[in-house]
């Protein structure tokens, strides 16, 4: 058997500072997020920027996506042969803050009653008409590049930007409410602000870096173009 190529940790570079070295720009950090969701037109009627605006400070709580793959198991003498099965892509779910005018909780209430009515279970068919795109923005404290420099002299400013720097983004296709979670009223509930949580289907997503490029279609065109075999 051919001899691996790994190489055994070594205690002189494990130290704290080789730790630091390698934490670019501190860790990401899971309160530095902004999502972007669209709502049909038969939704909003002609107001969907000014949801969308809302949205982006409302929706309080997200998720960047798990990457599944399925797994068939082939029976073989007494053992089973693993292979690649399916993509599959969960739910995602968020939870958005409920203002007095209730706006946001009425479009998705709206959204779903368009997919499929209340009283008489009629609604839109087509896919294209009631699913949207959607898109979570990892965001940092500043700039990769500016993380990779050397400390700053003594009093020097920091360098201020029109935006936020974009880490990485997630882009939802086709994604539709499946459910709208209730929200709990109770007279011992003091000092607190209702909130309730919207499941959507997700047809599929892309991966995006800080120049809304995708991360996924490098290793995808080398298999294409034969080149995997390099690797």
């Amino acid at each position: 058997m051919a001899k691996n190529s790994f190489n055994p940790p070594k205690v002189q570079d494990r130290t704290i500072e080789d730790f630091k070295s390698r934490l670019i720009g501190g860790a990401a950090r899971p309160n530095l997020f902004e999502v972007e969701l669209k709502f049909p037109s038969f939704v909003l009627g002609g107001a969907e920027q000014t949801m969308l605006d809302k949205s982006r400070f409302l929706i309080k709580a997200a998720n960047l996506p798990a990457s599944n793959i399925n797994v068939i198991e082939v029976p073989f003498r007494g053992r089973n042969l693993k292979i690649a099965g399916d993509r599959t892509f969960d739910v995602w779910t968020i939870t958005v803050i409920n203002d007095v005018d209730f706006s946001i909780r009425n479009a998705f209430e709206r959204w779903m009653n368009g997919i499929n009515k209340h009283d008489n279970a009629t609604g839109y068919i087509n896919p294209v008409q009631y699913q949207c795109d959607a898109l979570v923005y990892q965001l940092g404290r500043n700039t990769v590049d500016s993380t990779k420099n050397s400390a700053p002299s003594p009093g020097s400013p920091i360098a201020a930007s029109a935006n936020y720097p974009v880490l990485k983004q997630y882009l939802f296709h086709g994604v539709f409410p499946t459910n709208v979670g209730s929200i709990e009223l109770s007279y011992d509930s003091s000092d607190s602000i209702e909130e309730f949580t919207v499941d959507l289907q997700v047809q599929w997503w892309d991966a995006l870096d800080a120049t809304n490029t995708s991360i996924l279609n490098s290793e995808e065109e080398a298999i294409v173009n034969g080149d995997s075999q390099s690797r």
